[in-house]
């Protein structure tokens, strides 16, 4: 089972043990952050900027756990843009509880945020090439491809990748 809520300061130590169990799985997709990150002090001031955020209406940051409390996941609505109606979504699911339905939950739930909460009309998404679970989720949730849009190289572990923007109207 899962819940998924609004990020909050408390969640520092859950959201620590999750981000290092699952460092190595995540840095094969995106981006590596800094070590720095990666301690308490680290992910508290991590949690501080996404709180700060959030009270600025320009991100909703939301984390999955489990029903032991454990973080499991974590979904992310940013660059809110009231005045264009468009946001941005991302998500980091466990390794452990990949392939379990979390994501396009997790998903869903940033979806009906953007309707409800803020009035967003689309959203964007940007998804690696190679990233197949991404792209079906996306798929599965309503998302397509931006076909006149160029994709975005990024490094991750020192090869270049590209990634495409997907969409979806709300």
């Amino acid at each position: 089972m899962m819940n998924i809520r609004t990020l909050q300061a408390d969640d520092a130590e859950r959201l620590l043990a999750f981000e290092l169990e699952n460092r190595v799985w995540f840095e094969q997709h995106v981006e590596a952050r800094g070590d720095a990150f990666y301690t308490p002090d680290g992910v508290a001031a991590h949690i501080a900027d996404y709180l700060r955020d959030y009270a600025a209406g320009v991100m909703h940051p939301c984390v999955l756990i489990d029903d032991d409390g454990a973080v499991i996941g974590r979904a992310n609505l940013r660059r809110i843009d009231k005045a264009t109606g468009s946001g941005e979504v991302g998500y980091r699911i466990a390794h452990s509880h990949a392939r379990k339905g979390l994501a396009s939950g997790a998903l869903e739930h940033l979806q009906q945020l953007a309707r409800e909460r803020y009035g967003l009309r689309m959203l964007n998404a940007w998804i690696a090439e190679e990233n197949l679970g991404s792209r079906r989720v996306m798929e599965k949730c309503h998302f397509s491809r931006a076909a006149l849009t160029p994709s975005v190289s990024v490094t991750v572990n020192g090869v270049r990748r590209d990634s495409h923007l997907y969409q979806c109207h709300l």
